[in-house]
């Protein structure tokens, strides 16, 4: 994109969360944003990612609200992934894999199962921390 997501001060760097219950979905919708003052992009320029858990056999469709959000965009990838989880018993095994990204921006399931994989390595619990979604 050539400029910030509107409504948003003009922010160089903008995470977005839409709530499943306000567009009628199962899980939420994730619209993240970032710019040239973050060093991933050309000078003025802006990235933007929508992303959800695909829910129906043509997900691309139910991506407009997070889409509509960004205004005018110069060029647009859709892509889809599958999502992996061990099915392994790590104490049988000693073998400790993660489980895939999902669709939020914000890392917390990452970092959640990370931290949930280091306990079971070293026995030791960590501090960890919640995000609130206020409605």
């Amino acid at each position: 994109m050539s400029h910030p997501i509107p409504n948003t001060n003009e922010s160089h760097s903008v995470q977005i969360i839409l709530p499943q219950k306000q567009l009628g979905r199962r899980s939420d919708m994730y619209v993240f944003c970032c710019s040239y003052t973050h060093n991933v992009a050309p000078r003025g320029k802006f990235i933007a990612f929508v992303s959800a858990e695909a829910e129906t056999d043509n997900p691309q469709s139910k991506l407009k609200p997070g889409i509509d959000l960004l205004g005018s965009v110069d060029e647009i990838f859709y892509d889809i992934y599958d999502r992996y989880e061990p099915v392994n018993e790590p104490s049988l095994d000693n073998c400790f894999v993660s489980t895939s990204y999902d669709a939020t921006t914000h890392f917390e399931t990452t970092v959640t199962d990370v931290l949930n994989m280091y306990t079971m390595i070293t026995g030791k619990v960590t501090w960890t921390s919640s995000f609130y979604l206020l409605e």
